[in-house]
């Protein structure tokens, strides 16, 4: 019995790197991938004094730390002040209930939604984390001079309202 179709070698893998119609890309020297791995850092960090100290994580810190700020919120500001995935605020927000550090209350004008505060314990445990973080942070920018930090937080806020303004089907 003779074959028709032949077995096709696969074809060697093109060689990577810069080409004419393909420039070099230094991942460590990216933008994007920077601020990633710095936020990264610095998210571990503070991640670490919360988990250990207080018991939790950086979600439920940022949605702790929103309605410290802000005594009764509905999920949605929570969601876009936060900046963060709504599953991952819906768990946070969970988890906080759970450990008796966060309340749900019925909107008083939306029956569709929730208003979200902190409980005794939760407004507790923000002011002990509030001035562990403000030291935490002073610590982690004290490698910078006052103007380096300025110039720091003005090329953060560019660099976010730019990528706002590049993507804005996505919103905050």
């Amino acid at each position: 019995m003779k074959r028709t179709a032949s077995r096709a070698r696969p074809a060697a893998p093109e060689e990577a790197g810069p080409s004419e119609d393909c420039p070099a890309l230094e991942l460590g020297r990216f933008l994007p991938y920077r601020l990633h791995v710095t936020a990264g850092q610095v998210s571990r960090l503070f991640s670490q004094t919360y988990e250990r100290r207080f018991g939790i994580g950086i979600p439920e810190w940022r949605v702790l730390a929103q309605l410290g700020e802000n005594p009764a919120m509905p999920t949605q500001a929570v969601i876009e002040r936060t900046g963060m995935d709504p599953v991952k605020v819906s768990r946070a927000v969970t988890r906080l209930v759970d450990k008796g550090l966060a309340e749900r209350r019925p909107h008083p004008s939306d029956q569709r939604s929730q208003l979200l505060g902190l409980s005794r314990a939760g407004r507790a445990m923000y002011r002990e984390i509030v001035p562990r973080a403000l030291a935490l942070e002073a610590e982690l920018t004290a490698a910078l001079t006052p103007a380096e930090q300025a110039a720091l937080d003005g090329i953060l806020t560019k660099l976010r309202d730019r990528a706002r303004s590049l993507t804005p089907d996505l919103g905050d």
